[in-house]
């Protein structure tokens, strides 16, 4: 098997306002958000060539994205090989949360860590995930 993880795709917050969180990241920390959270861009290690992209967005405190957790955060890993990873996982006896979704920016998959928290499992497609990105980019 590749390797697993190979980075951080992503950090998903809940918030009671939204909004004014955000707001509130961009007015102390600098972080841009756009309809999809922010982007952040990075070049890889082995293909300074190769863009790559960790994706940052705050959820309403209700959503039901990151469901079944009670959690009030999800981090997405960014892996290499999603079907196979998730049949291992299987295997070792991780809980699996609902089906693998293909989307043209790469490939979904939700799992449960032991202490209740929602992990999203994305095999990334970074050229079109470029060409979404849009208003969220935060790279300089």
């Amino acid at each position: 098997m590749k390797k697993r993880v190979t980075g951080i795709g992503g950090v998903f917050l809940k918030a009671k306002d939204p909004d004014a969180t955000r707001d509130w990241y961009r007015n102390h920390l600098g972080i841009e958000s756009g309809k999809y959270g922010g982007t952040f861009e990075w070049r890889h290690a082995e293909d300074p060539d190769k863009r790559g992209y960790t994706a940052w967005s705050m959820f309403d405190e209700n959503t039901e994205y990151t469901n079944p957790s009670k959690k009030d955060a999800m981090v997405n890993y960014r892996v290499e090989n999603l079907e196979e990873l998730l049949m291992v996982l299987e295997e070792e006896g991780v809980e699996i949360v609902g089906e693998m979704e293909v989307y043209e920016y790469g490939k979904f998959g939700w799992i449960m860590d032991p202490n209740g928290y929602k992990i999203e499992l994305w095999e990334p497609n970074d050229e079109e995930y470029e060409k979404i990105k849009g208003e969220t980019n935060l790279s300089s």
